[in-house]
This record gives C-alpha cells, structure tokens and sequence, in this order.
C-alpha cells in the first residue's frame, strides 16, 4: 500500500468511512477465545485503518497495537479509543514492508491483506507465523476474485484480490478453526456493491 494513499483522505473526514461496528472476523475471534484474563494476550492488527477492530478487542481485554500506513487513521484510532475508554498503541508503517518483532498472541487483519502483492504473500504469512506464540491464533479474511461480482468502485490499483482457497492455504501446517467464504453488501464508497470475502481463524499448535 502506498504511503500517500486515498485513505489519507477518507480518513481525515468527519464520522466513518467504515462501519464502526467490528467486523464479522473480529467478532468470531472473541466467540472462538471466550473471556481473556491476565496477562493480557498481545495482539497485532495489521492494517487496522480507523480503529474499528482494534479498539472492540482492547475493550474485550487484549494488549492490542494497531499498524496502519495512514496517519489519520491512526489518529482517528487513538480518538476512537479514548472515547471508549481503551488503549491501543499505534504504529505508523506500510504493513507490505513492516518486520515483525513480536511475538504476538494473535495477528489479526480484515480489509488489508489485499495490498500483499501475490509474489510477496508467501514470505509475509510466514513471517506472521513465524511470529505468533504456539497455541496462538492468526484471525485473517482477505478480498476473492469472483469473475460475477464488479470490482468496487473504490478498488486501488494496488489491490490484488485473492483466489479462492488461497488464504486457507497459506495455513495448511496449522490448525484450521474456523473458515469461510461469503459475499457481503457495501456502501463505503457511497455506492452499493458486493464483495467476496475469505475468512480464517487458524492456531499455531507447535
């Protein structure tokens, strides 16, 4: 994603580009964990843009880092979480080039891996992997190529949608607890539109 990207934008804004509600991957997280106690579980979410996500699992009692490339969504993230009384720290960077330093508890992210580039998807789930606790989860949905559903009217020419199975593959070594492929109705740009959408909860058993 590129650093000057439209979210900038969007962002700076009044109100929501997104809903404020967490998304549907997000919700299934917290129904998977149930109850999270102390210590806090550490948790990553890679392009969390207004804080949707981010700031609903720091209520749900996760140690929660937001990583965006957009410096008013991170703002807007850090108001967002003031607001309900949370706190997430932020951090400014392009997810296509950030090193991991973890590890995590779980790395979450919706709405983002779209920008991965498919040459360089292999090496950045391992990475993810790689820098998740054993017995921790990676709770990822990504875009689906579906050649009867018009690309959004807001799609960057960055974006590159997935195939379908593809997302689940990159998990085929661990446990696979939840996963799906839907299609959904969307109004960010202002117009209606579908998307389809592939979503993964998978845990790091060793």
């Amino acid at each position: 994603m590129k650093k000057d990207n439209p979210y900038d934008e969007r962002y700076a804004a009044e109100g929501f580009y997104w809903p404020a509600r967490p998304s549907s991957t997000c919700l299934r997280l917290i129904e998977i964990l149930g109850p999270v106690g102390e210590p806090r579980p550490t948790l990553l979410d890679l392009g969390c843009g207004e804080g949707r996500n981010a700031v609903y699992l720091a209520g749900h009692g996760f140690a929660v880092t937001g990583l965006d490339v957009s410096l008013p969504g991170l703002e807007k993230t850090r108001r967002y979480a003031a607001e309900k009384g949370v706190e997430v720290d932020t951090v400014h960077a392009d997810m296509t080039e950030y090193e991991l330093t973890g590890p995590y508890d779980v790395i979450f992210s919706t709405g983002s891996l779209q920008y991965l580039a498919p040459e360089m998807r292999e090496c950045r789930f391992e990475d993810y992997k790689a820098h998740t606790r054993v017995g921790g989860l990676n709770a990822m949905s990504a875009f689906v190529r579906k050649p009867f559903i018009d690309p959004a009217p807001d799609a960057e020419a960055d974006a590159y949608p997935y195939r379908s199975g593809e997302l689940l593959g990159y998990y085929w070594d661990w446990e696979i607890v939840y996963s799906t492929e839907e299609t959904f109705d969307c109004m960010s740009s202002g117009v209606p539109h579908r998307h389809a959408v592939s979503r993964v909860i998978a845990r790091r058993v060793g």
